[in-house]
């Protein structure tokens, strides 16, 4: 089973020239966490709600500060054609719940751990990946 096959298709995105008000408002009018960032039709990053409060809002900008300067810029993603154990296993490594599915550089979906445990023989590879996940790291403050 590919992702393709488990992938959430209609994703919302946000230019990377846009405010982050127009992100979190985005995420609460979708009840998402994250929204792919695009440049054009290239994804460039992915903005979080956590992003939103760590990097801006703890550092008392307003929110009218761009996309591209609060977004994750190191992208964490996979193709259509990946396979879900392996998209499981990037997750995992990688300590994210979502990542972004594209397709020369193009967004076509997102999948995210609850798209994998919604499939009986992806269960515990999901739920190892959200233990690994769940793993504290020493946080980055900058």
């Amino acid at each position: 089973m590919n992702v393709k096959d488990v992938m959430t298709q209609d994703v919302f995105s946000v230019d990377a020239n846009e405010s982050i008000l127009k992100a979190a408002q985005i995420m609460r009018d979708t009840n998402v966490g994250s929204v792919p960032v695009r440049q054009g039709d290239q994804v460039v990053g992915i903005i979080t709600d956590r992003d939103i409060v760590i990097r801006n809002v703890a550092n008392q900008k307003d929110a009218n500060t761009s996309c591209k300067e609060v977004m994750s810029s190191q992208i964490v993603s996979c193709t259509p054609d990946t396979d879900v154990h392996e998209a499981a296993r990037i997750m995992a490594q990688h300590q994210v719940r979502r990542i972004p599915v594209v397709d020369r550089g193009s967004l076509v979906g997102m999948v995210a751990l609850g798209d994998l445990a919604t499939t009986d023989i992806l269960q515990n590879e999901a739920g190892e990946a959200l233990s690994n996940i769940s793993t504290p790291s020493i946080p980055n403050l900058q």
